[in-house]
């Protein structure tokens, strides 16, 4: 019996421990720049831009495309980097003329609110050349241009290659 009851004594004190434990490691960060999931109304708000550049993509429009980003934009996509809307208008015109896309499709699984800036990842889908389906993962970083989200970086990767 008074086995019993000193296990249950070290029990409950081992329990009550860990989440102070848990607690002291988490304070122990020294990052203090955190990824906070973002609230679904606010990874709502991604949702036009995301279908207007795939609506532009779709149309062959790299001036629109180029519109979606900020001035100072970066893209990093397996072709290279291209910096700010012209670079990147330039960068989306070779692609229309070289492998035609159409049916762009852009999912965001995860979006992570960084101070005022929203990161989000997914993936896209499209069809090259009228028959080939492809597609890849991408990073995207949105910041706050007077009234509407803007990207100003874009990571793609295609799932296999550099």
């Amino acid at each position: 019996m008074k086995i019993r009851f000193l296990l249950a004594l070290v029990g409950l004190a081992i329990f009550s421990a860990l989440p102070t434990i848990a607690q002291e490691k988490e304070e122990a960060n020294p990052f203090v720049y955190r990824a906070i999931p973002a609230t679904p109304q606010i990874a709502q708000q991604l949702e036009p831009i995301n279908s207007q550049l795939d609506e532009a993509v779709n149309n062959h429009d790299a001036i629109a495309v180029a519109a979606l980003f900020t001035a100072n934009a970066t893209l990093v996509a397996p072709r290279g980097t291209f910096s700010g809307r012209d670079g990147i208008a330039k960068y989306e015109t070779d692609v229309f003329q070289r492998f035609n896309p159409s049916d762009q499709i852009t999912k965001i699984s995860y979006v992570y609110a960084f101070a005022d800036d929203l990161c989000a990842i997914g993936g896209w889908t499209v069809t090259v050349n009228g028959a080939n389906r492809g597609g890849g993962y991408l990073i995207r970083v949105y910041t706050r241009v007077r009234d509407t989200w803007k990207i100003r970086l874009q990571v793609d990767k295609y799932p296999t290659g550099p």
